[in-house]
């Protein structure tokens, strides 16, 4: 019999991306309505009620050349032995 075990843990990124180009930037109403589906999002994939803050680095903002990110990652632990 084995003294060990193992796991298999699986991370899914979930993204909303905003076109940024510039020199005009991302406009703030496009940077809401990804923010707001991406906290939905969390609320769905994390079973909390729709009116529950979404508070902290719960979801990450990032900048990339023309572009603004908005993402959470969610892990699954499969098969322990």
């Amino acid at each position: 019999m084995a003294d060990y075990t193992s796991e298999t843990v699986t991370r899914t990124i979930h993204r909303w991306i905003v076109p940024a180009a510039e020199p005009w930037g991302a406009a703030c109403e496009e940077v809401s309505k990804a923010w707001t589906a991406a906290a939905v999002a969390y609320r769905e994939a994390h079973g909390l009620p729709q009116d529950a803050p979404v508070i902290g680095d719960q979801l990450r903002f990032h900048v990339r050349d023309e572009e603004i990110v908005i993402e959470f990652a969610t892990e699954r632990q499969d098969g322990t032995q």
